[in-house]
């Protein structure tokens, strides 16, 4: 799934293509990627006439902001947009179609079918499913060390499937995850509680430099992600923990363990991001 670097990349290739082109109609090829209006005729009526003036992002979402509306898009598994001249032959698994009045289109492809749209009045999005429970946007400047140990807390769960969680941070997925914990030196399954002020600090710096990394490399291509031009992102070339099972560990040479973690495929260096635990006062490390 794309994470946040995927998805801002994806929104500023759509602010070079799409700003400014009025929507002259649309096209629904299938019904139930449209989540809200729950008929698609008035999806489609509420859209038409509509400018877009800019292309945001919140988290994994896109937001398309209009006129009076705010179409958030998800891409989900592997949704992707492309902006074609209306005599281009329509390619497979196109399932919505924004028709501009300038003679192009921008369509909307998903072969997995999992992207979601959804339309609110201006502003109204944020209040309502599926931004409304939302957490901290790590790239923000609100995004602050404290602001990250304020929601985080003393929280006694696992910090990988916490920072998986969207209602604490947003937009940081499995593979930006397990780069972060490592560059931080904190080990996947270590208990939240557990961080000091100044291991959560430096976990703070890991998020920031790890996601600001990948989006200036456009992403990670580790499937079939492309941004909105058909280019693949770069970051995959850079990952040094992700995806290297039983290679050696890049700061210590150790064999890089792969294990599961809340149900996710998790990377991490034995050494390097040893597993502490506390007993009372003490803090021990387990083998």
């Amino acid at each position: 799934m794309p994470e946040l670097p995927e998805v801002e990349t994806v929104r500023r290739t759509l602010n070079q293509l799409v700003i400014g082109k009025k929507i002259e109609r649309v096209s629904v090829l299938l019904p139930r990627i449209i989540q809200h209006p729950d008929d698609i005729q008035a999806f489609a009526v509420m859209l038409e006439g509509e400018t877009i003036h800019s292309v945001e992002r919140r988290g994994k979402f896109l937001r398309f902001m209009l006129d009076q509306y705010t179409l958030v898009s998800h891409l989900r598994m592997e949704g992707r947009y492309g902006v074609y001249r209306s005599d281009e032959p329509m390619e497979k698994h196109t399932h919505v179609v924004f028709h501009f009045t300038d003679g192009t289109e921008l369509r909307y492809k998903d072969v997995r079918q999992f992207g979601t749209m959804h339309v609110y009045p201006k502003d109204r999005d944020l209040l309502e499913a599926p931004l409304k429970k939302l957490g901290l946007e790590p790239l923000d400047e609100a995004f602050t060390p404290e602001a990250f140990r304020g929601k985080i807390g003393k929280r006694k769960t696992k910090i990988k499937p916490l920072l998986l969680n969207q209602e604490y941070i947003v937009g940081i997925g499995n593979i930006y995850v397990d780069e972060a914990l490592y560059l931080a030196g904190i080990h996947p399954e270590r208990e939240t509680h557990t961080l000091s002020a100044a291991e959560s600090t430096k976990l703070h710096e890991a998020i920031v430099e790890t996601l600001k990394d990948a989006v200036a490399a456009g992403g990670s291509s580790i499937k079939s992600y492309v941004n909105g031009q058909g280019e693949i992102g770069m970051f995959q070339h850079q990952l040094k923990m992700y995806g290297r099972k039983d290679e050696a560990c890049l700061t210590c040479g150790t064999a890089i363990i792969k294990t599961v973690v809340a149900g996710r495929g998790t990377h991490h260096c034995p050494v390097c991001q040893p597993l502490k635990r506390k007993r009372g006062k003490r803090e021990e490390l387990e083998d």
